[in-house]
C-alpha cells in the first residue's frame, strides 16, 4: 500500500509534507512526497516562503512514479496557478486517485497561496480529484460564500460539489463536517481544546488518503481520519503515532 504527498516543506514537522509522510506510516502505508514549496515556519508563524521550480516539481513525480506504483496522492500546499497546472497534468497523465487539501491560508493567517490561486485550483484540479477537503475559509474562498454556520457550509458544499466530492471541515463549525457526494451528509466529530492543531487539516487528508489507498471506501476513510485527527490534538504527535490503533484493520 503505497501513496504519495505533493505539498509544502514545512521544516518544523508539524504540517505539510513531513506530517503527511509521519501519517501515511502511522497508518500502514508507504509514503512517497514531491516537494513543492520550502518553507521557514514553525507552530506559531510562517517567516518566508521559497517556491520549487514546476520544472523540477515535473522531476520528482516522474522519477518517484517510474518505479513506485502508486495509484494515490494527495495534494497540500501549491502556491502558485503554474505549479497546480503542473500538478493537474501529472495527475491525469499517471490516472492518479487525488485527495486534494486545498491549503491557501495558515492558521496564522499567513497567506500560503498567490493571486489567481483559487481560481485554477476550481479549474485544473478538482475537476481531477475524488474529494477535497477545505476548511470553512478555504470553501469560502472555492464557493464564494460566507460561511457562518453549517447551512452555509452546505450551501458552500453544493457550490463546489459541482466540480467533485467534498468535506467541508468542521474545526469552526462545532465538528460539524458537511460531505457532499451527490447527497448532503453531517458527519459530527468531537472538537478537543488543545495546542496541539498545527498541521491537522495535513493529518485529515493525508489519513483519507491512507485509508483509499487501503482500499477502503470514501465514506469510511472520512470517519477513520476524523478518529485519526481527533487521537492526534489528544495525545499529541508522538503519542498518536506510537499508540493509535488503525481502526481499518479492525
Amino acid at each position: 500500500m503505497m501513496a504519495m504527498t505533493i505539498g509544502g516543506y514545512d521544516p518544523s514537522g508539524g504540517a505539510g509534507i513531513l506530517n503527511d509522510i509521519k501519517t501515511f506510516h502511522a497508518l500502514g502505508v508507504y509514503g512517497t512526497a514531491v516537494i513543492t514549496v520550502l518553507t521557514a515556519q514553525n507552530s506559531r508563524r510562517v517567516e518566508d516562503i521559497e517556491p520549487v521550480s514546476t520544472n523540477f516539481i515535473q522531476k520528482q513525480i516522474e522519477t518517484v512514479l517510474e518505479d513506485i506504483p502508486i495509484k494515490f496522492a494527495k495534494t497540500g500546499m501549491l502556491y502558485s496557478s503554474e505549479n497546480v497546472r503542473v500538478v493537474s497534468e501529472k495527475i491525469v497523465e499517471h490516472d492518479l486517485n487525488l485527495v486534494v487539501d486545498p491549503v491557501m491560508v495558515a492558521g496564522c493567517g499567513s497567506l500560503l497561496s498567490v493571486e489567481g490561486y483559487t481560481e485554477s485550483v476550481k479549474k485544473y484540479l478538482l475537476p481531477n480529484a475524488v474529494l477535497a477537503t477545505p476548511n470553512i475559509n478555504e470553501a469560502e474562498m472555492l464557493s464564494g460564500i460566507k460561511i457562518d454556520c453549517v447551512d452555509d457550509a452546505v450551501a458552500a458544499a453544493f457550490e463546489i460539489g459541482k466540480i467533485c466530492d467534498v468535506i467541508v471541515t468542521g474545526g469552526h463549525l462545532n465538528g460539524e463536517n458537511v460531505f457532499f457526494n451527490g447527497t448532503i451528509k453531517i458527519i459530527n466529530d468531537e472538537l478537543i481544546e488543545s495546542v496541539n492543531t498545527h498541521g491537522t487539516g495535513c493529518s485529515y487528508s493525508a489519513a483519507i488518503t491512507a485509508g483509499l489507498a487501503q482500499d477502503i471506501d470514501l465514506l469510511q476513510s472520512i470517519k477513520m481520519a476524523g478518529e485519526f485527527v481527533k487521537e492526534s490534538v489528544i495525545n499529541g504527535e508522538w503519542g498518536t503515532l506510537n499508540q493509535f490503533h488503525n481502526p481499518i484493520s479492525k
